[in-house]
């Protein structure tokens, strides 16, 4: 059997990591059980963008979800990272 690879099929989840970035996002923006956390790995194909980044939907009751984005691969993400972007994402961008 010929099994060829589709670079357009759904990845595969890394139900692990995507346990422990959530964790780690809960813990840094010190969120509570009622707000919903998700974490998406996604392909970006326009120009000056990466290749896959890893995007991370906060969900509070009653508000706007707030994104994350990460320019890794869900598997490539450190602590880090999410410390980064959580901190970033608090800072004014001027006009």
């Amino acid at each position: 059997m010929n099994r060829l690879a589709n670079p357009f099929a759904p990845r595969r989840a890394l139900p692990e990591k995507s346990r422990q970035i959530k964790a780690w996002v809960r813990e840094l923006c010190k969120l509570d059980d009622a707000v919903v956390v998700s974490i998406t790995e996604l392909a970006c194909r326009d120009d000056g963008c990466p290749d896959i980044e890893t995007v991370i939907g906060i969900m509070r009751p009653g508000e706007k979800i707030e994104t994350i984005r990460i320019h890794r691969a869900i598997a490539e993400v450190m602590r880090e990272d999410v410390a980064g972007a959580v901190s970033n994402r608090n800072r004014a961008v001027p006009d």
